[in-house]
């Protein structure tokens, strides 16, 4: 059975109807009917709930946060096993303390990381990357930005 991770990248380009909204949408009806088993790490409802709130606000944070938790997911959730190979990533990998719990579950679930984030590249587990998106006029700009 195929097994995948969704990184917040992914549930959020679900939620917000990006590209790669639709291979989300199959991986979930693969789980739906049994093809498939997805998981995804408590830290992407973290980073679900934060970001929905500071772009729109509580309320719509709030809600995306209860939408994902009613996906056919299965939650990873913080253990000794997953904080020591968090750690192990973090420290060997150029990711995000978020990105290395993330990634990290992928890889204790046997499971394909399905991502719109770059910075996963430097991990070794099996990937499925969505299209990135574009950077932002800022992000193309050497300059800083507050």
């Amino acid at each position: 059975m195929k097994r995948y991770l969704l990184d917040s990248s992914a549930l959020l380009a679900l939620r917000d109807e990006e590209e790669g909204a639709d291979t989300v949408a199959d991986i979930l009806h693969q789980c739906e009917t049994g093809q498939a088993k997805c998981f995804a790490c408590f830290m992407s409802l973290m980073e679900i709930l934060y970001r929905v709130w500071k772009d729109e606000n509580e309320q719509a944070g709030r809600l995306a946060y209860e939408q994902c938790k009613s996906l056919p997911i299965e939650w990873v959730h913080e253990s000794v096993e997953l904080l020591e190979k968090a750690a192990e990533l973090k420290a060997t990998c150029r990711v995000s303390l978020g990105d290395a719990w993330i990634a990290a579950s992928a890889l204790l679930q046997g499971a394909t990381l399905v991502h719109k984030d770059p910075e996963f590249e430097t991990v070794k587990c099996p990937q499925l990357p969505l299209p990135y998106k574009k950077p932002s006029v800022h992000e193309e700009s050497s300059e800083y930005r507050l």
